[in-house]
């Protein structure tokens, strides 16, 4: 890059404004702001807008989001709690009766209009080297363009002595700077304003830099003999915030902050709040001067990778079944997914996202490959997302949130064991271990609670490997998730029997398997007879899967079995099992197709495709099956009957809605569900020859579809 002069530098650093492809956002505006102010002041308002984004100030100024900037939101600290300030120009509560001067002096030395010093937990050892020319116009913006809310600030709940705020004198005399930005003649304009904006007004050091003795933030920025701890990672409320030094390429730093995600992972903790509070609405060439200048620092030694020598553990080729005329394709696996309790539990709550290879689903779950968290010594956010979950930022570009629900349900060497798998497989192999305990203190500090609301057990596939047939038994369940690779002559389609019974049959209201082999043989009145669990087994693969049946005596239906018997316990036929099949919906709802296709559009599509063709992956391999089409359930399945289908979409579809444990499935009102069901359901499929000899003897349910 050019190296700029130290006024070009200044000059960047001083002219704020959006750039002209940087998202307005106007509504935040009160309709009369400008009723009063000039051209020339109006502009100004303009541009504290754009500062005020960049310095995220409604993330931490917001308690009630119908009350922005009126403060209010608790701030936990290691000394007790701490109430974000009413900061709209609210003359009796808020800052409507601060001169400029007095502004200035609170967001560069932290001291109040009527002389009280500010924790620093405001952080105004960053904003201090705001340029005048930016800190006037963000005041300019706070008092014509922020609506004022009366709200009175609430009382910090902090203990003797941190309560005596007289000790923030001789804290800010030991620690504040409050020297302006000094850009550095050496380096380019780009670099001096991304250095500008990580700071000042972005305070990334804030969460990203280890504190010393005082909580301060050991260096604030990447120069001078402390350099080296600038951006190097600190643990914050349970998270881990990394490492930012070295980062990736300033292009894909730029697609993070922007969208939320890039190919090495999404967003989590409290950076999903700066992403949809702030980031997302920075200028691309802002964007990008923050990802040069990251990427310039050297890079550290506690949350980067190991070297290649000491990377993931071993995988296997698994064949996966080639369409016509292309050759068998390849995915690799870790070689213990199956054979370890950490690779069962992975597969069975984790996979259906992530995948059973790890590569995730692009532009909707992460890979977790080189993912940053997985490669810090320091697990913490790993085991905070796993016991309260997470949810996606919503940006421009990713308009739907996603979730991922709170696994606090499971033990704490349950999630020790899927960690340790996670951390050795995609991450490196001789990863600190994760240990029960670990997990035990962390529950403890966030209160995750499992939720035992209903009285549905769900099974563990990892407590197959202390069974004398372990081995047939994780065959079967291997056979329940990757049917179609595994069974290519008796699948005719691209789903699996996870693709209905989900995560492997272990689902409350996802068709599971548990007590359903106490229930064969029975009377089955679509059949006409008593059939076999064998026969109920094969006719999915004639309908479901749209293939041909199992020998009886195979390896395969046998295996299969087990895993029913298995998962049968102690039911008794005459028993009621909590959870069985998918519920049903009232066939008194009259479905509106139309509505239905709006709700598939919305909801469905990022999995299944915006004409029901299903996801594939980079390698053409199926990811999420089709809904209709010739790869997809024949017209004698169960889910082409609209209500059937109804009532499994009600209580599983979609994933990743809320946090509901395991997959955060369901959400749909009934009326949404028989809708979209009626839209998918009567699209085209394959026929079911044999559809004429289904009941025989009673009569055919009122939506079949022959």
């Amino acid at each position: 890059m050019a190296s700029a002069t130290v006024q070009e530098a200044h000059t960047l650093a001083a002219n704020s404004p959006a750039a002209p492809d940087t998202p307005q956002i106007i509504d935040d505006l009160p309709a009369n702001y400008a009723a009063d102010l000039t051209a020339e002041q109006r502009t100004l308002v303009e541009r504290g807008r754009y500062i005020a984004r960049l310095g995220d100030c409604v993330a931490c100024h917001t308690g009630e989001k119908s009350k922005p900037m009126a403060g209010g939101l608790a701030l936990e600290t290691p000394f007790g709690k701490l109430y974000s300030t009413n900061i709209t120009p609210d003359k009796a509560t808020g800052l409507g009766g601060y001169s400029f001067a007095q502004f200035d002096r609170a967001m560069r030395k932290g001291v109040a209009a009527d002389g009280r010093n500010l924790y620093p937990a405001m952080p105004y050892p960053s904003y201090a080297k705001m340029t005048q020319e930016d800190m006037q116009a963000l005041y300019a913006y706070l008092m014509h363009g922020v609506e004022a809310v009366a709200a009175p600030n609430r009382a910090s709940e902090i203990g003797f002595p941190f309560n005596q705020r007289w000790g923030l004198s001789l804290w800010n005399w030991l620690f504040l700077d409050d020297t302006p930005f000094q850009p550095q003649p050496a380096q380019s304009a780009e670099w001096n304003r991304g250095a500008y904006l990580v700071q000042g007004l972005g305070h990334c050091g804030a969460c990203h830099t280890p504190r010393g003795v005082g909580f301060q933030e050991k260096t604030m920025s990447g120069e001078g003999s402390k350099g080296r701890f600038f951006l190097a990672g600190e643990t914050v409320e349970g998270w881990r915030a990394l490492s930012l030094r070295n980062l990736w390429t300033p292009e894909e730093t730029a697609e993070l902050l922007k969208t939320g995600r890039n190919r090495h992972g999404i967003v989590s903790g409290n950076m999903v709040d700066v992403v949809q509070h702030s980031t997302q609405y920075m200028s691309d060439a802002d964007l990008l001067a923050i990802g040069t200048y990251l990427k310039s620092l050297p890079a550290g030694s506690g949350d980067l990778p190991m070297q290649v020598a000491q990377g993931p553990a071993p995988r296997i080729a698994i064949p996966a079944r080639a369409t016509a005329g292309a050759e068998a394709a390849h995915y690799d696996v870790p070689a213990d997914l199956y054979t370890s309790r950490g690779g069962l539990g992975y597969l069975q709550f984790c996979a259906d996202c992530h995948r059973s290879d790890g590569g995730g689903v692009r532009d909707v779950f992460p890979s977790l490959e080189g993912n940053r968290s997985l490669l810090s010594d320091n697990p913490s956010t790993l085991i905070h997302i796993m016991l309260t979950g997470w949810t996606t930022p919503v940006t421009q570009s990713h308009s739907r949130a996603l979730t991922m629900p709170a696994f606090a349900q499971l033990g704490d060497q349950e999630i020790a064991d899927i960690l340790n798998f996670t951390r050795r497989s995609w991450g490196r192999k001789n990863a600190p271990e994760v240990k029960a305990g670990d997990v035990a203190s962390q529950r403890k500090q966030l209160k995750a609670q499992a939720d035992h609301s209903r009285p549905f057990e769900t099974p563990r596939l990892a407590a197959m490997l202390e069974e004398p047939n372990a081995r047939q038994l994780v065959y079967g369940a291997r056979l329940n998730i990757e049917t179609r690779d595994l069974l290519p002559r008796n699948v005719g389609n691209a789903l699996n029997c996870a693709s209905c019974h989900l995560n492997a049959g272990t689902v409350a209201d996802g068709s599971p398997y548990i007590g359903i082999s106490a229930f064969f043989p029975s009377y089955a009145p679509r059949a006409g007879r008593t059939i076999t669990l064998e026969d109920r087994i094969n006719g999915c693969f004639l309908r479901s899967m749209n293939g041909k049946p199992l020998p009886l005596d195979s390896e395969e239906m046998k295996s299969m079995v087990a895993l029913f018997d298995w998962m049968r316990r102690e039911t008794k036929p005459e028993d009621k099992v909590e959870g069985r099949g998918v519920g049903k919906v009232s066939q008194a709802i009259v479905p509106n197709r139309d509505n239905g296709k709006k709700i598939y559009e919305a909801q469905c599509a990022l999995c299944h495709g915006g004409d029901g063709e299903g996801v594939k992956n980079a390698r053409g391999q199926w990811v999420y099956p089709p809904l209709w089409g010739d790869e997809s359930f024949n017209i004698g399945a169960g889910m082409a009957r609209t209500y059937t289908a109804a009532a499994f979409v009600k209580r599983n579809m979609p994933i990743a809605m809320h946090s509901k444990f395991p997959l955060g499935q369901g959400g749909l009102s009934d009326q949404e569900a028989v809708d979209v069901a009626e839209y998918f359901s009567h699209q085209p499929r394959p026929d079911f020859a044999a559809k004429v000899k289904d009941w025989p003897r009673d009569s055919k349910p009122a939506d079949a579809r022959y």
